[in-house]
C-alpha cells in the first residue's frame, strides 16, 4: 500500500492535517443505548465536522448500516440497502439510530433503521443480509483505457491552496482520497459534456480487517460524487451560482468482498434528469477488475433559470 502521509508541500505550507481515517472509525463506532419500550434497538453516533453544520449523507448511511449490523449474526454480510433522506441533519448534534428486526430466515435477515434527530427521522433505510453461498456468477466488465490513480491529481493538490472552509475540508479532512478521471467539478466544468463521471477512491489510511466495516465505509464513500454525472452534460460545477443540490434516496448492492483501503474505480452515469430531479447509477470495481458494488441515487438539482 502506498504511503498516505502528508506531502512535503503540505508541510512546507504549514498545514496541520488531522487523521481522517481515525475520525471515520470514530463516527462508525456507535454506542448502545437503552431505548423506550418499543420494538427498536437503539444506538447513538456523532458526526464529523462539516462546513455549514449539515450532516454528510454518506455518513448517516454508513452509521445506519453499522447499527443494523449490530443486530445481525456476524456471518451474514449486508448485500443490499435502500434508504431515503428525509431531513437535513445537524452535525453538531448526536444521531439516534433505531433498528427494527424485520426478518431472520435460514439464509437472509432484514433490518429497518431510522436515524433520528430532535425526535424526527432524518433517514429511513432497509438493509438485507445473507449467509455466504455459492452460485452462478457474471459481471459487467470494467471500462478500458482508464488512467491509473497515481497519474491523477489528489483533491489536496487541486484545492489545498484555496482559503475557504469547504475547500480545506474537502482537501484535508475527508477520510477518502478522491481522484477524478474526467476532470473535477469543484470550481469548473471543463471535461466531457456527457452524462458520465468516474473517480478512483481509497481511504486515506489503512482500515481494520472487519469486512462489514469495509462495506459500511464503501456506502459512506459512494455518496461523494455520484450526482456529478448529472451535472456534467449541463456544464455545471459545484460552485454554480444559486444551484441547490440534495440527495433524495440511495440504493446500494454489494456483489463481492471489498477493501476500501485499496484503490476502487467508481464509474457513474445518469440516464435521465427532469422535474428538478436527476437519476445517477454507479458501478464500483476493484483494481483487479471485479465489480464489487452497484449504486443508484436520485438527487434534487435546482438551477436558477435566469
Amino acid at each position: 500500500m502506498a504511503d498516505h502521509a502528508p506531502t512535503a508541500e503540505d508541510e512546507a505550507a504549514g498545514r496541520t492535517r488531522n487523521d481522517p481515517t481515525a475520525d471515520l472509525l470514530d463516527i462508525l463506532d456507535l454506542s448502545s443505548a437503552d431505548g423506550a419500550q418499543t420494538d427498536e434497538e437503539i444506538f447513538v453516533g456523532s458526526s464529523s465536522r462539516q462546513p455549514g453544520r449539515r450532516v454528510f449523507g454518506g455518513q448517516v448511511l454508513a452509521q445506519s448500516l453499522i447499527a443494523a449490523m449490530r443486530t445481525v449474526e456476524s456471518s451474514r454480510e449486508v448485500h443490499s440497502m435502500h434508504g431515503y433522506f428525509l431531513r437535513a441533519g445537524d452535525a453538531d448534534k448526536p444521531i439516534t439510530f433505531g433498528v427494527q428486526r424485520l426478518r431472520d430466515g435460514r439464509s437472509f435477515s432484514a433490518r429497518r433503521t431510522h436515524a433520528y434527530q430532535n425526535g424526527a427521522p432524518i433517514l429511513s433505510m432497509i438493509a438485507s443480509f445473507q449467509e455466504p453461498d455459492d452460485g452462478i456468477s457474471h459481471q459487467d466488465d470494467m471500462p478500458a483505457g482508464i488512467p491509473d490513480p497515481e497519474d491523477l491529481p489528489t483533491t489536496a493538490e487541486l484545492l489545498g491552496t484555496f482559503d475557504h472552509p469547504v475547500a480545506r475540508a474537502w482537501a484535508f479532512e475527508r477520510p477518502f482520497d478522491i481522484r477524478h478521471v474526467d476532470g473535477p467539478l469543484y470550481t469548473a466544468n471543463e471535461g466531457t459534456r456527457e452524462p458520465r463521471n468516474a473517480v478512483w477512491m481509497r481511504s486515506i489510511g489503512p482500515m481494520p480487517e472487519d469486512p462489514q466495516l469495509h462495506r459500511a465505509a464503501l456506502a459512506y464513500a459512494s455518496d461523494y460524487t455520484l450526482l456529478e454525472s448529472i451535472l456534467r452534460p449541463h456544464g455545471l460545477s459545484w460552485i454554480h451560482p444559486g444551484m441547490s443540490v440534495a440527495s433524495l434516496d440511495h440504493a446500494m448492492w454489494w456483489h463481492r468482498s471489498v477493501r476500501v483501503d485499496e484503490w476502487l474505480l467508481y464509474v457513474q452515469s445518469s440516464p435521465s434528469a427532469s422535474g428538478a430531479r436527476g437519476l445517477a447509477a454507479g458501478r464500483i470495481y476493484n483494481r483487479s477488475g471485479e465489480l464489487v458494488a452497484s449504486v443508484a441515487q436520485e438527487g434534487m438539482i435546482r438551477v436558477p433559470l435566469s
